[in-house]
């Protein structure tokens, strides 16, 4: 198989700068199928690639077909996890509105002044989701379904 001498920068891929470990990892498909065409273009005709070289490149990319689409996948179930999640915490939640229930909360540090934990109790009006985070609305308070410490009928 004959060397390719391109001008394609390696250390700048897809527009982030790379170290010399992560290059190839940051390659696409796009870059994988344009390197290989160059190869293609610029082989030596009296010494072409051979039948068993090709077949190799082709499974390479068919095998960062695969991974991508492998990967597409976990995130795909990783959000959908997670989103169940969140779900269930809200139903779970959402059985505590009319409830008494004990928590506390963070105040915010002002002034210079060290943070400090309030703690809360009485009845839940209203379950609500902030960042992702499943919030039980305590009259004036709000706390994190997370720092329930007691709950009672």
């Amino acid at each position: 198989m004959s060397s390719v001498s391109s001008s394609y920068d390696y250390s700048s891929v897809n527009g982030t700068t790379s170290s010399a470990g992560d290059r190839m990892n940051d390659l696409t498909m796009v870059d994988f199928i344009k390197m290989m065409t160059a190869e293609l273009q610029n082989q030596d005709p009296t010494n072409p690639m051979s039948n068993s070289d090709m077949l190799a490149q082709i499974g390479q990319i068919r095998q960062i077909t695969s991974n991508d689409k492998l990967t597409t996948g976990i995130d795909s179930l990783t959000t959908g996890i997670a989103e169940m999640s969140a779900s269930q915490t809200m139903s779970l939640a959402s059985g505590m509105i009319g409830k008494t229930v004990t928590g506390s909360y963070t105040k915010e540090a002002t002034d210079g002044k060290t943070a400090e934990k309030v703690a809360v109790s009485g009845k839940v009006d209203k379950v609500s989701i902030n960042n992702g985070a499943v919030k039980l609305h305590i009259g004036s308070s709000t706390i994190d379904a997370s720092s329930v410490t007691e709950f009672s009928g």
